[in-house]
Formats: C-alpha cells, sequence, structure tokens
C-alpha cells in the first residue's frame, strides 16, 4: 500500500482500510469475476441455471451476513457477552421484477442459541447500526432482521 493509498478518506471523514479490488467479465449470464488478489476466482450464472457458477444475489447475502455476525461479535465483545460457536444468520436475498424493473429485498434469519431474547434482540439491534452492509442498504431496499 503506497503513502496516499493510506492517507484516503471518505466523505465522511473516516479513513479507508480496505479496497476490494475485482474484475467482471461477461455479467451474470456467463460470466467470471475474480478479485485483484486471486483469492475470489468465479463463474457467475443466472438463478436457476445449469451452468456452474453463482449469482450477485448469493454473493451479497454471504457477504452481508458475514459481515453482519462480525458487527454481532463486535457488540457484544463490547457488552462483554460471550457469543456461542453456533452463532448463525441465514441470508435470503429476493430478485424481484416489477414494471419499474428489477429490485432487491431481503432477509436476515440471526440465531444466537443460548443467549437470553432480548440481549439477543439488543445485540442484533447493534449490530444492524454497525454492520457497513446494513448501512448501505437502510432505506434503500426491503430488510427484514429477524431473531429466530
Amino acid at each position: 500500500m503506497t503513502q496516499l493509498e493510506t492517507e484516503r478518506t471518505t466523505p465522511q471523514g473516516g479513513k479507508v482500510i480496505y479496497t476490494a479490488r475485482t474484475r467482471t467479465i461477461g455479467g451474470r449470464e456467463n460470466g467470471a469475476s475474480r478479485s485483484s488478489d486471486g483469492r475470489l476466482d468465479i463463474k457467475l450464472s443466472v438463478p436457476g441455471a445449469v451452468r456452474i457458477g453463482t449469482n450477485p444475489e448469493q454473493l451479497f447475502a454471504a457477504g452481508w451476513s458475514a459481515c453482519f455476525e462480525s458487527a454481532i461479535g463486535l457488540a457484544a465483545r463490547k457488552r462483554k457477552i460471550a457469543l456461542p460457536a453456533d452463532v448463525a444468520i441465514d441470508a435470503e436475498v429476493d430478485l424481484h421484477l416489477a414494471d419499474s424493473g428489477y429490485f432487491l429485498s431481503t432477509r436476515l434469519n440471526i440465531s444466537l442459541p443460548g443467549i437470553d431474547r432480548e440481549v439477543a434482540r439488543s445485540l442484533v439491534e447493534e449490530a444492524d447500526q454497525l454492520c457497513p452492509y446494513s448501512k448501505a442498504t437502510r432505506g434503500n431496499i426491503d430488510v427484514a432482521i429477524n431473531l429466530v
């Protein structure tokens, strides 16, 4: 990382701590995406296709659920609450088509076994305020966050 990169700031005033870089060729129908570091190298396909590959909705669901689980962990550490090893988030991303075009809606179904329900609810609410994906989607798409 160069000196210039370490000094970049966001419009909100925060420092840029990481930039994900990918290159996609061919779009969702017959495409492929590869990260600049080679750790991600995937084929793309449309939902339900027989072609081997994932789709952007699956990638979004995986990214958001992983980030949200980390945000729950951060909220728990701030309160000195030990989380169970089997915390799980089942993320569902729906791709809709309406007269106005395509749009998304999502559900995060969160399992915090062994955590008191009210404590779990407050951790999830705090995580929703911390998670960058939650911040980015707030007010832009329908989101349901369910404690299961």
